[in-house]
């Protein structure tokens, strides 16, 4: 059953009227800090540029976490043959030392083992070469606006 409206008004009135000064004006602060943060939360709705920002920043941390789990298969896939006792890859100079043996291999050897895995495992590899490429052009295009 409906009310009449001036009723409800009428109520309203006489509610208001058995309040104390001190609670009308608690009850307006309230207010009027629930429209301030109803504000500040459309205002941040409407933030495009931060918005854009926060997206990219997640979808960077995204992009890292997989370019680590892709490094950490491709390490995982390289040839168990080459591990040395500590279950490290040991690298392999084309002579047959290792580079963790300090007979001679350094750098070369390490490269030589690089290519070798990139070969043995080309879907990780064109993923990280697409996560990098990436990167480059994210950087570059922020860089220029």
């Amino acid at each position: 059953m409906a009310q009449d409206p001036s009723e409800v008004g009428a109520k309203r009135l006489e509610d208001d009227q058995d309040k104390s000064a001190e609670q009308l004006r608690a009850e307006i602060e309230d207010t009027r800090e629930e429209l301030g943060d109803t504000v500040e939360a459309l205002a941040a709705k409407t933030d495009v540029k931060t918005r854009a920002r926060d997206k990219a920043d997640e979808l960077k941390r995204g992009a890292l976490a997989k370019k680590d789990e892709l490094v950490s298969k491709a390490k995982q896939a390289s040839p168990v043959g080459d591990r040395d006792g500590n279950g490290n890859a040991a690298a392999q100079s084309p002579a047959g030392t290792t580079a963790a043996g300090g007979n001679g291999g350094g750098l070369g050897s390490r490269v030589e083992q690089l290519k070798s895995t990139a070969r043995q495992n080309p879907v990780p590899t064109a993923a990280l070469a697409a996560f990098v490429g990436g990167v480059a052009f994210g950087r570059l295009i922020t860089r220029r606006q």
